[in-house]
């Protein structure tokens, strides 16, 4: 059930689509404006053992915060444990889309201007 809500909350974002470059049991969701050349990642969906969980990047302090009010959030498997964070089942909804529209804000702000524009995105502070 998780595996399909997160799946449409991470296609949801504008310019954002999924890959499979490490296999079928990892999804990358990645962002791009105009050219897909230069799209990054802002998720990775994953099933190991029968597990589900989703890579998210996030803001140091705010991952911090994070892990330690929530089991079900902990440093980033496989990546950069400062900026990354691994979910587990457990979250609701809502927060799920925080934690996804969190990750997206976070690349698209490190887009060139003009992939950011493509995107019409209105950037961290305008989104709210």
């Amino acid at each position: 059930m998780e595996y399909e809500l997160w799946r449409t909350l991470c296609l949801d974002m504008p310019g954002a689509y999924e890959d499979f470059p490490f296999g079928e049991e990892a999804a990358v969701y990645k962002v791009a404006g105009r050219d897909r050349s230069k799209s990054k990642m802002f998720g990775l969906l994953m099933l190991r053992s029968g597990v589900v969980s989703l890579n998210l990047k996030c803001d140091p302090a705010l991952a911090e915060q994070l892990r330690a009010a929530n089991p079900q959030i902990n440093p980033g498997y496989h990546m950069n444990k400062k900026h990354w964070n691994t979910v587990t089942p457990g979250l609701d909804a809502e927060m799920m889309r925080d934690l996804i529209e969190d990750s997206y804000d976070l690349v698209v702000a490190s887009l060139p201007r003009t992939e950011r524009e493509a995107l019409g995105w209105k950037g961290l502070v305008e989104r709210g």
